[in-house]
């Protein structure tokens, strides 16, 4: 006999294992079978039979197992006589469980029991057969699954085979799908992407469908039976598995997600749910069934969902986001192939500039290129309404159309839910009209339903007639027109002032795939690739270092240095403001600006007494000397007898003393101002200038 007293001595284990959940709902007998097995461990003599059930569920093919890390801790520690199972296949489905156990039973004298017979580790032959049991049952399971994953994949390569159905299609046979015949459900998914076309970011439409309060339809599927469809607030994954599932474009997909086994803690551990890429899908089947979109929208979608990614790539776009750089996350560097950065400053933060990424991947390293977004900006955007002036009328006309769209969006979406809203409380009163009225304890419940339903049909009649008091008159026909006046002229659109710069860039991403900078001297190349495949090149000086877009004009900055050295503050300011210069910000000059100016441009103050340290006299001054009218020195002067200099028009003229003082130029200036003498005596002599 194999079974001793000492076996006996010690505890029997029933060990009892179902592999899936589903085997655990439908399979009730084999659980029956392995229940029972305490039966026969009291008969052949156990008194002390413990039962473990815990891996009920689990599959045995290197999965952690409570339930059977328990029994190797009990076998360990030399209290169990014998371990009992139908099959050496419930107690382990992997080489590495199975030879541990027959290795732990052998030193500590535990036999195996099964339908077949009892086994004792410690013999050769039933070690043998035993380590032969576990190789068989480990190949039969290989065979199973082989077998199984082959028929799975042979149906879906049919694109027959569907473990679940997406909401906003119903399952039609056993092959096959079709659209929910509920307008409802098909208007809400297709409103999805509606918006997701105008806004191009899963995020906005995700803000946008909460902002309105539309609810989309999702599949209840915890209830036995055909799932039930109902109705609540998105949230943002709802929204990114309606956008990135390729059902809705009318293609089957199978193999969308794998599994990756790892090594933790010593035992093997499979991560399910990993989703791959397109190239590594199993089977992708287009046009296999009627979409809500089309595969050509779809790919569009998936690329702008790419795009959004910042973390996933160097030169993935990023979505549209807030600031007033034109061409964020579409420049690229033409040196080193880097995408270009944009960043704010000034003090309200509006001020861009894009910087080369080099430096976030070598930190401490010197820096590509920079350079201010004004200007390219500008030229790109002057570059763009060249091209789609022709188109103008068109966007117009299409802005019209969806500004009227966009407002019965809700709207339509409320009218549905309250034509289903209706339908349900049709049928609540039906419902309680087939019922005897004396029956209360049906009869209350059944009026309990119908006032519930009363109650959401006049929620949803307030909320559309809340929203028809909201809802903006439609365009007239002044406003009409006023649109297409603008579509014509689509550089005046571009920069009025309703125009944000999110509608700008938006524009810029349509027609615009990227574009390469390159920096050479003063010089920004820009290679311009649209998206249909075409380019073009533009030249933008850049701003030398400490120019801004504040920055005086470079012709005041020499005047202003000029005149310092003739003139006061207050002077030059009047001066300045005579010839119609400006400052950077476009304001007049004062004496306190010209005062900043100076200092800023370290340019030193006028000083009186500096005309005599020059050997420079004024146009007054050379009058005095000369005993002459500043008129006639003015005269003078234009005449070319008396040698001076102005800076520029309205500056003060510059004598040279040495050049009044001088013997030849004093009889020129005799000769030429004898005139006939007045025979009277009271007139006075007029001086201007």
């Amino acid at each position: 006999m194999k079974i001793t007293s000492d076996h006996l001595a010690r505890g029997a284990f029933i060990y009892i294992r179902q592999s899936t959940v589903d085997q655990l709902a439908n399979n009730h007998e084999s659980r029956r079978r392995q229940y029972g097995l305490a039966d026969r461990a009291h008969a052949l003599g156990w008194a002390d039979v413990t039962v473990i059930d815990d891996d009920l569920g689990r599959s045995g093919s290197g999965v952690s197992r409570p339930g059977f890390e328990k029994l190797l801790a009990a076998i360990c520690e030399g209290r169990v006589g014998a371990v009992f199972a139908i099959e050496v296949s419930r107690l382990a489905r992997n080489g590495r469980d199975w030879h541990t156990l027959i290795e732990f039973c052998g030193l500590v004298g535990t036999v195996i029991v099964d339908e077949d017979g009892i086994y004792e580790p410690r013999h050769p032959n039933d070690r043998l057969l035993l380590g032969m049991k576990g190789t068989m049952s480990e190949l039969e399971l290989s065979l199973l699954r082989a077998r199984s994953m082959e028929a799975l994949k042979q149906k879906a390569r049919r694109g027959e085979l569907f473990f679940t159905v997406a909401v906003g299609y119903m399952k039609v046979g056993r092959d096959k799908i079709e659209m929910d015949p509920d307008l409802r459900v098909r208007e809400a998914i297709g409103l999805v992407f509606t918006r997701f076309a105008e806004m191009q970011s899963i995020r906005q439409v995700f803000l946008s469908l909460r902002s309105d309060q539309i609810v989309l339809p999702y599949l209840n599927s915890k209830n036995s039976g055909q799932p039930q469809v109902l109705w609540k607030l998105p949230v943002y994954a709802t929204v990114s598995n309606l956008l990135t599932n390729p059902v809705y474009a009318g293609a089957y997909a199978f193999g969308r997600t794998g599994s990756r086994t790892i090594i933790e803690n010593g035992r093997k551990r499979i991560m399910r749910g990993r989703r791959k890429d397109r190239s590594d899908w199993a089977v992708l089947l287009v046009d296999h069934h009627e979409g809500y979109l089309s595969w050509a929208e779809f790919e569009r979608n998936q690329r702008l969902i790419a795009d959004n990614a910042n973390g996933k790539g160097m030169m993935v776009r990023g979505p549209v986001r807030k600031g007033e750089a034109l061409l964020a996350g579409l420049l690229r560097c033409g040196h080193c192939g880097r995408r270009l950065l944009v960043s704010y400053n000034g003090t309200k933060g509006d001020v861009g500039r894009y910087k080369c990424d080099a430096t976030r991947s070598n930190p401490g390293g010197d820096p590509c290129i920079s350079f201010g977004a004004l200007r390219v900006d500008e030229a790109v955007g002057v570059e763009i309404v060249r091209l789609l002036q022709p188109l103008g009328v068109e966007a117009a006309i299409q802005a019209i159309t969806q500004c009227e769209h966009q407002s019965g969006e809700k709207q339509r979406q409320i009218e549905l839910a309250l034509e289903q809203a209706r339908y349900e409380a049709t049928r609540a009163h039906r419902q309680y009209d087939t019922v005897d009225p004396d029956n209360r304890l049906v009869a209350g419940e059944l009026e309990r339903r119908w006032n519930g339903a009363l109650a959401s049909v006049r929620a949803l009649e307030e909320e559309l007639e809340a929203l028809l008091r909201q809802r903006p008159a439609d365009l007239g026909v002044e406003e009409r027109q006023r649109l297409l006046q603008m579509g014509a002229d689509l550089e005046a659109a571009w920069h009025h002032p309703a125009a944000t710069a999110v509608t700008r860039k938006r524009i810029v991403r349509v027609v615009l795939r990227e574009i390469v900078a390159q920096v050479e001297g003063d010089q920004i190349h820009l290679l311009l690739h649209w998206q249909g495949g075409d380019h073009t090149s533009l030249t933008v000086r850049k701003n030398r270092r400490g120019q801004t877009r504040w920055s005086v004009e470079p012709e005041t900055v020499e005047l202003i240095r000029a005149c310092a050295r003739l003139m006061p503050d207050k002077a030059i300011a009047g001066m300045l403001n005579r010839m119609g210069k400006r400052t950077g910000r476009s304001n007049g000059w004062t004496q306190s600006r010209v005062r900043g100016f100076r200092n800023t441009h370290d340019i030193a103050v006028y000083r009186d007494g500096e005309w005599a340290e020059r050997g420079e006299v004024t146009l007054t001054e050379a009058g005095s000397i000369l005993n002459l009218s500043p008129a006639t020195v003015l005269r003078q002067i234009r005449a070319g007898i008396i040698p001076a200099q102005q800076y520029c028009m309205g500056a003060p003229w510059a004598i040279k003393r040495g050049d009044i003082e001088d013997s030849h130029v004093i009889e020129r200036i005799k000769s030429c101002s004898k005139g006939p003498p007045s025979s009277d005596s009271d007139q006075k002599t007029l001086v201007f200038q």
